[in-house]
């Protein structure tokens, strides 16, 4: 199977509908990418509180797009994540990644969310398998 963007992405596709088109900074010489969003109300689980599980997506999504930018299609492989605090709703989550290492088949990488006052929320690591 070949791996190719074709924008439906669902965090950053331009093409998908129902997709949130985050947009991405990036510094390929420090090997670091950053988004801002502000939590909606449906990305909630319990109320006020944003999703688990978006979270995730969003802290997955740092990290794979990272590693296509600078040139290295990957796929995550392992992701290990730890919830420091409750992500509310009204608040802008500020998500970076960087590449930490990497070896001829696995690119190491780790992210956070984070409060703009600095708090963060969760943060992984990552395994990502080069594609």
């Amino acid at each position: 199977m070949k791996y190719k963007d074709t924008g439906v992405c669902f965090v950053c596709g331009e093409k998908n509908e129902r997709g949130l088109k985050l947009s991405f900074e990036f510094d390929k010489e420090k090997k670091k990418i950053k988004t801002l969003l502000r939590p909606q109300e449906w990305q909630q689980g319990f109320g006020g509180i944003v999703h688990g599980g978006f979270l995730a997506t969003l802290l997955d999504e740092v990290m794979v797009k990272l590693a296509y930018e600078i040139g290295t299609p990957a796929v995550t492989a392992e992701m290990n994540l730890r919830f420091k605090e409750p992500a509310r709703i009204d608040k802008d989550i500020i998500v970076t990644g960087e590449i930490i290492k990497e070896t001829k088949r696995i690119i190491y990488t780790k992210a956070n969310a984070k409060y703009r006052e600095g708090n963060i929320v969760a943060e992984a690591e990552g395994k990502l398998v080069r594609i």
